[in-house]
């Protein structure tokens, strides 16, 4: 990531952002709406300790947008 890039990409994510997702996000994506970083996120994921439903599809995982709202208590 490039300097200039964290100023116009804070860590996180807004509640607006968080829900625009569509059904399922990339892992870097659910990562940032849990102020989780890279590396811990996808330790996490690979060892089934993801705080979220988390999908593996071949060699990529996708979070569950539903439990991921639902964790972060923006479920509707």
């Amino acid at each position: 990531m490039r300097n200039n890039d964290t100023a116009e990409h804070p860590k996180g994510m807004t509640r607006e952002e968080v829900l625009a997702l569509p059904a399922t996000v990339d892992l870097d994506t659910g990562n940032r709406a849990l102020g989780l970083g890279r590396s811990k996120g996808y330790e996490l994921a690979k060892r089934g300790q993801y705080p979220c439903k988390v999908l593996r599809l071949g060699k990529a995982y996708r979070v569950v947008t539903a439990d991921l709202l639902n964790l972060l208590g923006l479920a509707a």
